[in-house]
Parts: structure tokens; C-alpha cells; sequence
């Protein structure tokens, strides 16, 4: 079912940041806190640092009324300059790949795409931009269709 949910990016502090949400809203993650550690090593990257590896590279809560408050570690020895603007996305699920490829290109033009849509090594359809007027959409798309 399609949803739609916001992506929080944290310096290194994202386990912290959702052990607290979870205390005040209760509930559980759901499917755990997945580690930067279980990235496959990705082609032309430099190997991860042993430091980064139990960063968090995914987290989900649910919150109010079906609302799910998601977040990653983004820190600087990856390339990430975390700073308030830039630290949360408007996460979106679509139904079908057409439906996400679709309301990708509506957003995105006159924008900036920072990932194209593609294939992920976690299974689903997935891309980033940021539309022309700032604000940032993430798209993950689990339909094979």
C-alpha cells in the first residue's frame, strides 16, 4: 500500500535521536536498526571505515496515525555535511513503478536529481531529488511492476 513518511538525516546520532522518539511515541522499529556495516561494498567507493560501521544506515518508526518517522547516520567521512534544511526528506512509496517514475520526473524537473531511479542492492526502486523550489523527495518503490 502506498505511503508516505519522513526521512530524518543525522550527523552520527540517529540511534540516539530514535531511541528517544520511541520513548515518547512507544512502538517498536520496524524490521530493527539496519548498520552501515551490512552495505555490501559498493564499486568505486573506498572501503568503509571501521568506525562507520555501526552507524545506522536505516531506521523506521511508527508514530500517529499511520505516520512513519524514518532516519540514516549521515556523517562527514561519508561525504555528508548535515546541517537544519538538509536534514529531512519527504519519503514517498508509490504503488507501481510507473506511478514512481512519474511523479519523480514531475518533481525533480527544474530541480535536481541526486540519485536517479534505479535498482538497489536492498531489492526495491529507488531515487532522490530536490524540487525546484528546495525541498527534498526520496522515492522507494517495491513493486516489481
Amino acid at each position: 500500500m502506498a505511503r508516505v513518511s519522513t526521512y530524518l538525516n543525522f550527523p552520527r546520532n540517529t540511534e540516539e535521536a530514535f531511541n528517544f522518539y520511541k520513548s515518547v511515541f512507544g512502538g517498536e522499529f520496524d524490521g530493527g536498526i539496519n548498520r552501515m556495516g551490512e552495505v555490501p561494498p559498493q564499486e568505486g567507493q573506498p572501503p568503509m571505515k571501521e568506525e562507520d560501521k555501526n552507524l545506522v544506515m536505516h531506521v523506521a518508526l511508527p508514530i500517529l496515525g499511520g505516520h512513519v518517522l524514518m532516519g540514516t547516520d549521515a556523517p562527514e567521512s561519508m561525504g555528508f555535511k548535515v546541517t537544519h534544511g538538509n536534514n529531512i526528506y519527504i519519503n514517498l512509496e508509490p504503488d507501481t513503478r510507473a506511478e514512481t517514475e512519474k511523479l519523480f520526473k514531475a518533481l525533480s524537473e527544474g530541480g535536481k536529481v541526486e540519485m536517479k531511479l534505479q535498482e538497489m542492492f536492498w531489492g526495491d526502486y529507488f531515487g532522490s531529488c530536490t524540487d525546484k523550489f528546495g525541498v527534498q523527495w526520496m522515492f522507494n518503490c517495491s513493486s516489481k511492476t
